[in-house]
């Protein structure tokens, strides 16, 4: 789903800090991390390895969240001012862009009397709007009740690997990509969406695609990832909202410059100013 950050004045990360203030770490910190470990070929292991995967995880979280500590963001919920409705949870599910619907409605399979199941004839009407309607005054409150839960939990986790992680992971993989590129597909589409919008992440990756080939079509992986980061940067600036590209800029194409293709630690980068670590 599309979620672009809001206002380009105040990007999103930043809206989020004196929320994060009571629950998070301060961006910097270098929060514990296992090891990734290696394929049995040699070959760096990609985001499917778990410490590969916590590092993709902390990394999106310090752009959407202006944190390493992506877990304390389950509880989150806020209309930032996108037109998109509300935002929530570890990845931004929006009311307005259907993927908060559908994390409420697998929630809902699993644990039919949930907090939140009074809400779905409200989130099917805010449905592709900036609207709240119905879903005020209770919504913001139920959804932080409903965050104690594991199994809310567990389903915020579920939609973001069905939705986002696992289709961009997948793609890259197919594409010969390893972690650095299989990280650029998932940050790219968490914010520009899978669809067909013109600067949606099938229209992102097209345009690299002229531009250069990915390693699984005899091309130079650093070149591709150029190329891809290029269309990226060039999607974000078509909406105001997307002028600060420093998620790009000064995050994964500093990994790209130091030949870090695997997403190695220690990694050090900055977002919308702030300077993160991972050791």
């Amino acid at each position: 789903m599309n979620r672009p950050s809001p206002d380009p004045a105040r990007p999103r990360g930043v809206l989020r800090r004196a929320l994060l203030a009571l629950t998070s770490a301060s961006p910097a910190a270098a929060l514990p991390l296992l090891r990734p470990s290696r394929a049995a070929s040699g070959r760096a292991a990609g985001l499917g390895d778990p410490a590969k995967k916590e590092i993709a995880m902390r990394l999106v979280a310090s752009a959407e969240n202006s944190s390493l500590d992506w877990k304390a963001q389950y509880a989150y919920l806020e209309d930032i001012g996108d037109g998109r409705g509300y935002t929530g949870g570890i990845i931004g599910f929006c009311s307005g862009t259907g993927d908060m619907l559908d994390l409420v409605r697998l929630y809902t399979d699993r644990r039919p009397d949930n907090v939140l199941a009074r809400h779905l004839p409200a989130l099917r009407e805010v449905n592709g709007s900036a609207s709240h309607g119905r879903l005020d005054p209770d919504f913001p409150d139920d959804w932080r009740r409903a965050a104690l839960d594991p199994a809310f939990r567990r389903a915020q986790d579920d939609e973001r690997d069905r939705v986002y992680f696992g289709p961009a992971v997948r793609r890259a993989t197919g594409d010969g990509l390893r972690a650095l590129g299989q990280f650029a597909y998932y940050d790219a589409l968490v914010m520009h969406g899978g669809g067909d919008d013109p600067d949606g992440f099938p229209a992102i990756r097209e345009r690299a695609l002229r531009r250069a080939l990915p390693p699984a079509r005899g091309g130079d992986e650093v070149t591709y990832l150029h190329a891809f980061l290029d269309a990226r940067v060039r999607a974000m600036r078509q909406e105001a909202a997307h002028s600060d590209t420093s998620r790009v800029d000064t995050a994964q194409r500093v990994f790209l410059r130091a030949g870090n293709l695997d997403l190695d630690p220690p990694l050090h980068w900055r977002v919308y100013g702030d300077s993160y670590h991972i050791g």
